[in-house]
């Protein structure tokens, strides 16, 4: 009974959806890609639908990282690709398009709203984790890595071939490399060495057409949009060449806390004033959290350099912060990464290399740019807003300094926008076991976000791609309506996005490729 009312309210809403589509029937589709010529690879065993229960349900939740979306919609998923070689991605794109079903492309599963692999009409996921091959070219200083391969494995890979070169890209070891790049992601070498988008050189990509393209065949502005306009809009990115950058054998990093009682809101302020001015080589993050109901900023930092240079450089530029010597660790680059996942010194670095198999958590994210420093009021607010929270969910707010090469780089030379004029850019973050602590964790986000409304840049504010929020505005599943895309597109674009929109009127303008915020074609109005 319960799935013929499901049933029944899913075609209600078809009819009075403007968006509607018919569902199209899955043997049409099924048939296409079985009848795809792949003689190297098959197709055929990497397609599973709904009818084995207990293989779709783990492929499904092997990349799916928020428990928010743990539970597929049977009703319009239709099927999981999990793509083993290019044949299968222009199979996929093909298929898909001549069939009328929508595409969602998962590289490493953390879109943070999980629109790779969510969606209220007929669509099927194109998962990309077998496609994780890379290969480090020493003396260029250059790596080509597919978007399946996670950061971990990309980091190892770098470190195996040279301990002195890297790739300045974020801080969790199993986000893909698809998404990731192609969102404009960053890590704690961004105000030495900028973005990952920034060192991208050369790309392959499979068109709505299943034909595959590199940088010289897809032309200087569809290589421009891909390089921070977001996965899910232009196409399905196959792999990306990348520049690596120097980094000595030995870093130093450091964690250093502060409670409110210890002056930490003094500390936290002073951080503002200094922490986009340090040497480019130096990344000082602070993070406020609640930790036993009371606030403790945790100052997390990151140097190019050995220990004693880090503790003169800080005593002179932060003496607030009370470094001392025996605060700080020496390590390899490789080592730093396990630093910045909070793992225990002597973890083994093989641990960078694993996949977990499914969501761990329910969490909500939300991002901010800071363009002038936040009173003191402001962070008291702030704190009060985040001691809200229900004790048993972990809240924070995380706080990311710019300057350095982020300052030179014009805001229009990749889709990212925002470089020069920012102090330092905001993640809230909050994350929950219960699912009944759903509805009232998302709210206290809204909220968390209303309280810091006042300091953050506006007209627009300016949002994070890779830290997606629906919040700021989205589309239905299958409507990209021009008017509700500038209001997100402009958050996380600014000026970019008619450049934007142009490009993808050019590649893609039946609007093939989309999700809720993705970027339409510049002509086309629904």
């Amino acid at each position: 009974m319960k799935e013929a009312l499901s049933v029944l309210c899913l075609v209600l809403l078809v009819s009075v959806s403007e968006a509607a589509v018919t569902k199209p029937g899955i043997g049409e589709f099924l048939g296409c890609l079985r009848s795809w010529p792949s003689p190297e690879s098959p197709i055929t065993d990497d397609i599973f639908t709904a009818d084995n229960t207990t293989t779709f349900l783990s492929s499904y939740l092997a990349y799916t990282k928020n428990t928010r979306f743990a539970s597929p919609n049977y009703q319009t998923l239709m099927a999981i690709v999990t793509a083993k070689s290019l044949s299968h991605i222009q199979a996929t794109v093909v298929c898909a398009k001549s069939n009328g079903v929508q595409i969602r492309i998962r590289s490493g599963g953390h879109d943070y709203e999980g629109l790779s692999y969510i969606s209220s009409v007929p669509f099927v996921i194109l998962d990309l984790f077998n496609l994780r091959s890379i290969t480090v070219d020493v003396p260029s200083k250059q790596a080509w890595v597919e978007a399946g391969a996670t950061l971990g494995e990309l980091y190892t890979k770098i470190s195996d071939a040279s301990e002195t070169l890297a790739f300045p890209a974020g801080v969790c070891s199993t986000v893909g490399a698809g998404g990731h790049i192609s969102g404009g992601g960053y890590g704690n070498l961004m105000r030495k060495y900028g973005l990952t988008v920034d060192h991208v050189v050369d790309a392959l990509i499979v068109d709505v057409n299943g034909k595959l393209l590199n940088r010289s065949t897809m032309g200087e502005d569809l290589f421009w949009a891909i390089r921070g306009g977001g996965g899910g809009s232009f196409g399905v990115i196959l792999s990306w060449k990348i520049n690596l950058v120097d980094v000595p054998e030995i870093l130093t990093v450091f964690r250093v806390n502060k409670t409110l009682e210890q002056g930490g809101i003094d500390v936290l302020y002073k951080w503002q004033l200094v922490s986009s001015k340090l040497l480019d080589g130096l990344f000082l993050r602070a993070l406020s959290q609640v930790v036993n109901r009371t606030i403790v900023v945790e100052f997390y930092a990151q140097f190019l350099g050995r220990a004693d240079e880090l503790v003169a450089i800080m005593n002179q530029s932060l003496p607030e912060l009370g470094l001392k010597r025996q605060d700080c660790l020496e390590m390899s680059w490789l080592n730093t990464t396990l630093f910045w996942e909070d793992l225990p010194v002597g973890t083994p670095t093989s641990v960078l290399l694993d996949r977990p198999s499914k969501p761990e958590k329910f969490f909500k994210s939300k991002s901010d740019y800071v363009k002038k420093p936040i009173p003191k009021e402001g962070i008291k607010k702030l704190w009060e807003a985040l001691l809200e929270f229900n004790n048993n969910n972990i809240v924070y707010m995380q706080w990311n300094p710019y300057g350095g090469v982020m300052d030179t780089v014009p805001a229009a030379a990749t889709p990212f926008p925002h470089r020069k004029g920012n102090l330092f850019e905001v993640q809230y973050y909050t994350s929950w076991l219960d699912a009944n602590a759903t509805m009232g964790s998302l709210d206290m986000m809204k909220k968390l976000y209303e309280v810091a409304e006042p300091y953050v840049s506006s007209n627009p504010r300016e949002a994070f791609l890779n830290y997606r929020d629906i919040d700021i505005g989205s589309n239905p599943s299958n409507e990209t309506n021009v008017d509700e895309a500038e209001i997100y597109g402009s958050k996380y674009f600014v000026g970019n996005l008619k450049r934007l929109m142009e490009v993808k009127a050019k590649y893609d303008p039946e609007n093939f490729f989309k999700n809720e915020q993705s970027i339409p074609p510049a002509r086309v109005k629904q």
